[in-house]
């Protein structure tokens, strides 16, 4: 064990400890507020009395919005800096969500809120780089994973919104996370440092991986992993307390059972891949994802077997992405980091695909069955499409399964 801490010490001692630390802390607290809205949907969808379609189409905004914001905040940190942009968009939050606090009163105004708290899903490039940019090459990965787990936020929204909107009303959460988003702000003005590694990419550098299939292919796969654990931590809230009649409390609490397993296989997932191959764990990840999502759509009646059904799911969802990017930096060894926010944005998109599947199954055929199943038939797709662009990346870019070369 000691031999883990002084390996743990080395690579702290590589870099700059307080500027990761300070990236987690902001990655985590942004990724809280950008699911605040599915973490209260019960409440919200109490309070104007929301048909299915409406909850599923209101939990999604925050995600579409937050996705098209990652690229115009990437390229403002390219010119003002990695730590000025985080401050910048933090204070932007505070703003957005004191305007939640103090003006929210029907519907619209909820979609409106929806769309400002994307622009704390923005936050995912920006923080991984600066988290990652004191470390040295070997390190990166490492770092980048514990910046990442920054994604753990989802557990801090559906565990505290809840009881907080029970005990204060829904609207004051916003105000409490406002006051909250202080927080990180201090930590990163007083701790952070701008790394030296300055990323000047163009705009045709940036979208260059989308002129390639193996882009493609990897966004794709991306939209299943990542968005799909995005879309259902944004959409469990509702399905619990709708599909279980459980408290809107204990919906936030089960949510958080399947949002943590996500969040702390990621670094497992990555591990994995290391030994075996992203393209083997992938293959393993896409599978375990169609088979528990067409269950969790059969188990609609047993809460006990649904909640362990979602956490395995969840599981399988936190290793792919850490397998996903454990190829990334061999196919793009150059542009990682732009290649990487591009995939990462692309596949936060597919996170608006679930909660829309959803609320549109349950409104028209009166069972979420079908926005289960059209989701595990997309991950099936995502295996085959896999299955056949490995044959060209093993003989080309990376070994068999998909580890690094040499």
């Amino acid at each position: 064990m000691s031999g883990n801490s002084s390996g743990f010490r080395t690579f702290l001692k590589s870099g700059h400890a307080p500027t990761l630390f300070a990236s987690f802390l902001y990655f985590d607290f942004c990724f809280a507020v950008w699911v605040l809205n599915g973490a209260m949907a019960p409440f919200i969808s109490e309070a104007f009395n929301l048909s299915a379609a409406q909850k599923g189409f209101m939990v999604s905004v925050p995600i579409l919005a937050g996705a098209l914001m990652r690229f115009p905040l990437g390229v403002l940190a390219q010119y003002i800096g990695r730590k000025n942009a985080a401050m910048v968009e933090m204070g932007l939050i505070v703003l957005a969500l004191a305007g939640g606090y103090f003006f929210i009163n029907s519907y619209n105004h909820v979609l409106a809120m929806g769309v400002l708290l994307g622009i704390a899903g923005a936050s995912f490039g920006v923080a991984l780089s600066l988290g990652s940019g004191w470390f040295p090459p070997k390190y990166k990965g490492l770092a980048m994973g514990i910046a990442g787990a920054g994604n753990s936020g989802t557990v801090l929204a559906v565990l505290f919104a809840p009881p907080l909107a029970t005990a204060y009303g829904w609207q004051t959460v916003y105000g409490l996370a406002a006051l909250c988003m202080t927080l990180p702000m201090a930590v990163m003005w007083f701790a952070a440092k701008e790394p030296p590694d300055v990323e000047h990419q163009s705009l045709r550098q940036h979208v260059a991986c989308l002129f390639e299939k193996d882009g493609w292919a990897f966004s794709l796969i991306y939209v299943i992993t990542f968005g799909g654990f995005i879309g259902l931590a944004s959409f469990l809230p509702t399905y619990f307390y709708d599909q279980f009649k459980v408290t809107k409390i204990e919906a936030g609490q089960l949510t958080m059972l399947a949002a943590l397993m996500g969040s702390a296989i990621r670094v497992v997932g990555g591990y994995i891949s290391d030994r075996v191959g992203g393209i083997t764990t992938l293959s393993g990840v896409l599978i375990m994802v169609s088979i528990t999502l067409v269950l969790c759509g059969l188990a609609g009646t047993s809460l006990a077997l649904t909640t362990l059904l979602f956490m395995l799911c969840f599981a399988a969802l936190g290793a792919g992405n850490g397998a996903l990017f454990q190829l990334v930096p061999l196919r793009w060894p150059l542009t990682t980091a732009v290649a990487g926010s591009m995939i990462g944005e692309i596949g936060a998109l597919g996170g608006a695909i679930v909660p829309n599947a959803m609320g549109l199954s349950k409104q028209y055929a009166g069972t979420y069955l079908w926005g289960f199943v059209l989701f595990a038939v997309l991950a099936i797709a995502m295996l085959g499409m896999l299955r056949v662009m490995q044959l060209r990346w093993t003989r080309t870019w990376a070994e068999k399964g998909g580890r690094a070369r040499g």
